[in-house]
């Protein structure tokens, strides 16, 4: 599974209306691959809730999303999964098929909120607006 994860001051999605929103906090993109399992589902969001990429008082990066008491925005986004390493078209070949995919992103969704309290959701298959006021800018790429 792929999270490219984004350290936000604001963060939104729109499908017709503002279905989700944060402040600050983290807004993750989700992407999931073909041979992706729960377990390593577990793993990212273990990851994903415990990186550090909030300012302490030193200015140093050591306060993960809990510290800083953040939200948390979750949005599906299957083109992560792509493949760009050759041609000018991607391939998405490793990407899950999207039932595969549903049924792993609401289970990471599921499992978000079970562990933390501000957890906030695009909608997967939607065409999506998803605005964020990137702090930093700060964006990392996790991968399990």
């Amino acid at each position: 599974m792929i999270a490219l994860i984004q350290r936000a001051s604001y963060a939104n999605v729109l499908v017709e209306e503002i279905i989700a929103e944060i402040d600050q906090g983290i807004l993750a993109f989700i992407g999931v691959e073909k041979n992706d399992t729960k377990e390593k589902a577990d793993k990212l969001l273990h990851r994903l809730l415990g990186y550090r990429i909030f300012s302490d008082n030193n200015d140093k990066m050591n306060l993960s999303l809990d510290d800083v008491k953040g939200g948390l925005l979750l949005v599906p986004q299957f083109t992560l999964a792509a493949d760009t390493k050759k041609g000018m078209r991607p391939s998405f070949s490793s990407a899950a098929p999207p039932e595969l995919g549903n049924q792993l992103f609401d289970y990471f969704v599921k499992q978000a909120k079970t562990n933390y309290p501000i957890v906030e959701t695009g909608e997967f298959g939607a065409d999506m607006k998803v605005s964020l006021c990137n702090d930093g800018p700060v964006t990392f790429w996790l991968q399990v």
